[in-house]
């Protein structure tokens, strides 16, 4: 039974909010992050980045750094920045990109639900990455960017959801990307505790993007049990920040791969070695993609081929060998081009579906890889099916959409107070 309560949010004032939300660190390169902190003081960047503010350099990571940050943070909140909500609430979010809208609650979930089972996982942490997380949390005591998860279609809760947007929107932006974010407080208290019972029935709750970051928090909150001998499982550490999907409103893109190199190999041989797991075809096609399960495409040299994997060559019904991603590199990256793990491995890149074939295209055409593969996306059921199962996808296997911008709602567990 999934524990998902509404927490009072420290979040941006409504003159601010367009100027706070930042997209996560990753997305910026490093003169882009440059402009972004030099051009807008409000940038919820120059609290991930304080170096910035004072000039003095400290080490990513680094105790004096999260130290920074946590000041930082202070720092907006008395600067009136940040409000913080008087009543715990959730928290309605819509976003619109490129014609798709997106809508889901921000809330609280609780780590128990981590460690029962209740919430399932398909993805394999990296222990050093979680301790690093852990670090951060401990020191910083706040949620800035929440994991994406995702629960069965609940017509309750949609209805809810309904209601709440014919009111006005507590903040209603665009940022330069062209994304509209909209963002409604629900502090209704029938509304509240109607989502807090649809969730309360739900046997389970899928992690799409964030297992690193439900990883560390609870491992933060293992650490904090053990150091307050009488707790209650109330207290704030107890639970970290979320939003929530219906399973219709996400959407699961490809992931596709781009190699560097032919490992010696002429397209002929190529093509040659292909033929024992897959119907090779050349497509006429200036821009070609998937249109189904087990088909590939490939582009190499200028030309676009299809790639289906032949019936006998995976197993349909292992719920990992079955993933087009594993077929691939079960079939094309290990045995031919002798790449056998994607993590380490520099020779193999990954590109988001959500750029679209055309980015595979250029990838070879710019030189900066030498052949490019494109999967079809993973669907809903088969990322639940591995989850349920208790199995791990390949890495790079899923693009999530919406990401969510950071700083947007804040869930700080300095105080106690947060959930009452």
């Amino acid at each position: 039974m999934a524990n998902i309560l509404p927490f009072k949010a420290i979040r941006p004032t409504s003159d601010k909010v367009h100027l706070v939300a930042s997209r996560s660190v990753d997305g910026y390169n490093k003169s882009e992050l440059k402009d972004k902190l030099a051009g807008n003081p409000f940038s919820f960047l120059h609290v991930i980045n304080p170096d910035f503010a004072d000039g003095v350099r400290t080490r990513a990571g680094s105790k004096e750094r999260l130290q920074k940050v946590k000041k930082q943070f202070r720092n907006f909140l008395n600067q009136k920045v940040f409000l913080r909500d008087d009543e715990a609430c959730y928290y309605l979010y819509r976003q619109i990109k490129s014609g798709t809208t997106y809508v889901g609650i921000i809330g609280c979930i609780s780590i128990d639900d981590y460690i029962n089972g209740v919430i399932k996982i398909h993805e394999q942490t990296l222990t050093e990455r979680e301790e690093k997380l852990k670090d951060y949390l401990e020191v910083c005591e706040f949620n800035a960017e929440p994991v994406l998860f995702c629960y069965p279609d609940d017509k309750e809760i949609e209805q809810v959801c309904t209601n709440v947007m014919n009111y006005r929107p507590d903040y209603d932006f665009t940022t330069t990307d062209k994304v509209q974010h909209t963002l409604w407080v629900i502090n209704k208290t029938k509304s509240i505790e109607t989502i807090a019972q649809r969730f309360a029935q739900m046997p389970a709750i899928y992690i799409a993007d964030g297992h690193h970051r439900s990883a560390s928090s609870t491992l933060l909150g293992n650490v904090k049990r053990k150091e307050k001998k009488n707790f209650n499982g109330q207290e704030a550490f107890n639970f970290y920040l979320g939003v929530f999907f219906s399973e219709s409103q996400l959407k699961i893109y490809d992931y596709n791969r781009v190699v560097t190199d032919m490992n010696g190999l002429s397209v002929e041989d190529l093509l040659q070695k292909l033929k024992s797991a897959f119907e090779v075809k050349e497509i006429s096609a200036s821009i070609f993609k998937p249109t189904k399960q087990h088909e590939f495409s490939m582009y190499v040299a200028g030309q676009w081929y299809s790639l289906t994997a032949k019936e006998n060559t995976f197993d349909s019904k292992n719920p990992v060998g079955s993933l087009d991603a594993f077929i691939l590199t079960e079939h094309i990256l290990s045995p031919i081009f002798n790449i056998h793990d994607l993590k380490t491995d520099k020779r193999v890149g990954f590109i988001p579906g959500i750029k679209g074939a055309e980015a595979l295209k250029k990838a070879v055409d710019d030189k900066k890889a030498e052949i490019a593969f494109g999967l079809y996306p993973v669907t809903m059921q088969h990322l639940k099916w591995i989850a349920d199962t208790n199995n791990i996808m390949p890495p790079k296997s899923t693009w999530v959409e919406p990401k969510m911008r950071s700083g947007l709602v804040i869930y700080s567990f300095e105080e106690d107070r947060a959930h009452h």
